[in-house]
């Protein structure tokens, strides 16, 4: 019989921690910190250059999905369009608009002069 108290603590425990992880730290991933980033690195000695690209989903709880970014007038015949597509001039689209995972990257390369390219609109999937 006393340890009917002990379920009920446990109970509410789980509730409140569960109430924590979809407010709290969902809302901490709409946070601009937490914003995808891009970084590109130039990668061999050519001329012209290659570049390798990593689009990184920074939010270490929620997914992201429909990544756009800003592209200027990058050509489409330089990179697999699964992987970035262009959409219109400087709107190219991540992984075919599909989820990132929490913290997971998304790379690719590219030879060419380097492109300016930086998120421009991404949603959180957060349950």
């Amino acid at each position: 019989m006393q340890r009917q108290p002990t379920y009920e603590l446990i109970i509410w425990t789980l509730v409140t921690f569960s109430s924590l992880l979809c407010q709290g730290w969902a809302a901490k991933c709409a946070a601009r910190d937490h914003a995808p980033t891009v970084q590109q690195t130039k990668i061999g000695t050519g001329n012209p250059p290659k570049f390798m690209v990593e689009v990184r989903n920074n939010c270490p709880m929620c997914p992201i999905i429909n990544v756009h970014l800003k592209c200027g007038n990058f050509p489409q015949a330089l990179v697999n369009p699964r992987l970035l597509k262009v959409v219109a001039f400087d709107d190219c689209v991540v992984n075919g608009a599909l989820p990132l995972q929490p913290l997971q990257k998304l790379s690719f390369n590219y030879t060419h002069s380097k492109y300016l390219l930086r998120p421009s609109i991404w949603y959180f999937q957060c349950e």
